[in-house]
């Protein structure tokens, strides 16, 4: 979603360096707009417009804007077109306050007519500009800042956080309310911002922000405060010990295909912190004790989750019902209640889909568990229990090394529920390391023939299924082709109709349903399509396909965590030999925070 950056230092200067520097940091977030406001006693200087930080910092000269703070926004767009007058930061009516957020104001257009009746100056259709004038609403009134933003965020409805300054005060203000929000400091300034990257190169000294406070930017201090009372908050400022290193892109050509590359070291990670997690134990509890068990996800999560549910069920024998996160409301209200268990996955832990279920959930009794990525993340928080991937930053906008791992968790925690070994998962990730050298050519081969191709199906069965999905929304997502993920067994009954003469379909098989999977190739290849597998080898498969990408001959349910990184570099060289950016697909966000 957008990205949000405030910085107050204790002398002015040519910020606008900084604000540039870190705000790069949140582009990964997606973005289609960016703009950058400092202060100074002369006043406010806010300078925005559509288009990417390089072109429109270098434009309007960014790196100039002189002030002792300032806030820099990256806008993906929902209320309103990408515009100038859309792009954050606004101002407020007479342009003596400015602020930026990120979220989704859900009363925004009953809002806006309302400020417009009482004759507020609004310049876009942006429900970013609504939160400022929310405030200003009540600054009018003669209401202090912090008592300003109390009010306003009684009004605003929906999940945000927003940075506003006032030109006569030497003070930044931020909230928190569903979106994240985290706060660095240092001697000499300190700062806010949507997401901890962006804070890593100035400072490690952070403190991590709850809904329903807000924070008071100073100079040389942090102070919360709490919205509901407007008492002040004692909470100490941690040292963050991650490597900044890992949102760094290095000497990869895109941070996709490093992230690709780590995949065999972060299943390492996660298979190491499993076996000493002070969470593991009381996580399976729940799950044992529970009459009623969900897996809950959207997009590639939700794919997890159906191969996670696959484990369980065949594994320990548990009925797992799947859902996507938008759905598990509307489909299942009637049935969540105190003895229902729902595991939410999200590698941000701020998908609004999935928080907007969470809080339903715990309003019906239910027990919250959760998979993620995001340390301090508002799911973390939500969550009875919760178990961490371990990938460390995963920047392009696509999934990968936090799916790999989703996968691998559950794997992990079906055997855990049945009382059997996890021997055999430590040998994951010498053979990743293997299957990312051995299969990297063969994928850019392949991809190379498809660089045409706008049409595509990716077919599992069983095992295979939610990886097989993964594939197509990967094809979907960096390259721009229509690709359905499908069950090969469902693939006659209606799809095969669209097969003609070199049509590509990808199978993704284990070496038990290979005589099924042979039945449903012949039904593609008789037809003149285009037959790729991801398969362990086998003479009788290799004679009735096209292109065969090897994988390693194993476990039956090692076939999906094997099987991913020879779809995801599918989809990499296709994206790359097609001219995209495969970390900044068009239209789409790294953490989706509207309905």
């Amino acid at each position: 979603m957008c990205g949000i950056f405030g910085l107050i230092t204790n002398q002015e200067k040519e910020i606008g360096k900084i604000l540039v520097k870190c705000g790069k940091r949140l582009s990964y977030r997606g973005y289609d707009s960016v703009g950058c406001a400092t202060i100074c006693k002369q006043g406010i200087d806010l300078r925005k417009n559509v288009g990417k930080i390089d072109e429109v910092s270098k434009k309007l000269k960014f790196s100039q804007m002189y002030g002792d703070r300032g806030i820099i926004q990256l806008r993906w767009a929902t209320f309103g077109a990408p515009s100038y007058l859309n792009a954050q930061p606004h101002f407020g009516c007479q342009k003596n306050i400015v602020g930026a957020h990120n979220g989704n104001i859900i009363n925004h257009l009953q809002l806006r007519e309302k400020f417009l009746k009482e004759g507020h100056h609004i310049r876009s259709t942006n429900d970013g500009e609504t939160c400022v004038h929310a405030v200003d609403h009540y600054l009018k009134r003669g209401k202090s800042m912090i008592e300003a933003i109390r009010l306003a965020y009684r009004d605003l409805e929906g999940d945000y956080a927003f940075i506003i300054a006032k030109k006569d005060e030497k003070k930044l203000y931020a909230i928190k309310k569903g979106s994240s929000l985290v706060a660095g400091l240092d001697k000499d300034f300190t700062c806010c911002s949507s997401d901890l990257p962006s804070i890593l190169p100035l400072t490690n000294k952070i403190l991590r922000i709850k809904d329903g406070e807000i924070v008071i930017l100073s100079p040389q201090k942090i102070e919360l405060r709490s919205v509901k009372s407007g008492k002040k908050i004692n909470r100490q400022p941690e040292i963050y010990k991650g490597n900044i290193e890992t949102a760094e892109k290095g000497d990869f050509p895109h941070f996709m295909f490093k992230e690709i590359a780590e995949e065999p070291q972060v299943a390492s990670d996660l298979l190491n912190l499993l076996k000493k997690s002070i969470h593991l134990n009381k996580f399976i509890n729940f799950l044992r004790k529970s009459e009623k068990i969900f897996f809950v996800g959207c997009g590639s999560s939700y794919h997890a989750c159906l191969t996670g549910a696959y484990y369980f069920n065949k594994i320990a024998q548990r009925c797992i019902f799947t859902a996507f996160g938008s759905e598990l409301i509307e489909n299942y209200a009637k049935v969540i209640d105190k003895k229902t268990t729902i595991v939410f996955v999200s590698q941000s832990g701020e998908t609004k889909d999935i928080l907007t279920a969470v809080k339903f959930a715990k309003k019906k009794g239910a027990k919250i568990l959760s998979i993620l990525n995001v340390i301090g993340s508002t799911l973390m928080y939500e969550s009875d229990v919760y178990l961490t991937l371990n990938c460390g930053y995963e920047v392009a906008v696509p999934a990968t090394k936090t799916f790999l791992n989703q996968l691998i968790l559950f794997l992990y925690l079906a055997l855990k529920m049945a009382g059997k070994k996890t021997d055999k998962l430590e040998k994951i990730p010498q053979i990743l390391a293997k299957i990312l050298k051995e299969t990297n050519q063969p994928a850019k081969r392949i991809a190379k023939k498809l660089v045409k191709k706008l049409d595509m199906y990716y077919l599992g069965y069983g095992v295979t299924h939610g990886v097989a999905l993964e594939g197509a929304l990967k094809l979907k997502e960096i390259t721009y082709t229509h690709a359905e993920g499908i069950l090969s067994s469902e693939f006659k009954h209606g799809p095969l109709s669209a097969v003609y003469k070199n049509y590509p379909v990808v199978f993704i098989t284990a070496e038990q349903d290979i005589p099924l999977m042979i039945s449903h190739i012949n039904e593609v290849s008789c037809r003149g399509g285009h037959t790729i597998v991801i398969a362990p080898t086998q003479k009788k498969l290799k004679k009735y396909v096209r292109d065969y990408l090897v994988i390693p001959n194993s476990d039956h349910y090692l076939i999906p965590i094997f099987s991913t990184i020879p779809l995801q570099l599918i989809a990499y060289w296709l994206s790359v030999k097609r001219g995209i950016n495969p970390d900044f697909p068009r239209n789409l966000s790294k953490t989706i925070t509207v309905d």
